[in-house]
């Protein structure tokens, strides 16, 4: 059995080529946060049950940990998201709003994923 190839700079978890790790420094730093987030929000999502093969996929643990990753992400970036801010911090609302909806007993209001984080 031949050894696998290392990962490059941008190539995810299952080897699909991404960005060759040789281009990363000419990527502006708020399009690697942007990508970052959309990542989170669409693995988020699909932990919802969201996507549309995901009804009765549901996972609210790993779906909280993506949702509060992603405020982190947001809170720490936000000065320097741009024009990027706001439709990001709006996804991250219906995510969280999501989540309250999905939960059999949903948090207390500001205590969901994410809320202390990015208010």
């Amino acid at each position: 059995m031949a050894d696998p190839e290392p990962l490059t700079g941008a190539q995810n978890a299952v080897g699909e080529p991404g960005i060759p790790a040789r281009e990363l420094g000419d990527i502006p730093a708020v399009e690697v946060i942007t990508r970052a987030a959309v990542l989170l929000m669409s693995a988020a999502a699909e932990k919802l049950g969201l996507a549309p093969d995901g009804a009765g996929r549901i996972d609210l643990d790993e779906a909280r940990r993506l949702i509060t990753a992603l405020a982190g992400l947001l809170a720490a970036a936000q000065g320097g998201l741009g024009l990027h801010r706001q439709p990001l911090r709006e996804g991250l609302r219906s995510l969280q709003h999501a989540f309250r909806e999905a939960s059999p007993y949903p948090d207390p209001p500001g205590e969901g994923p994410g809320e202390k984080l990015l208010r």
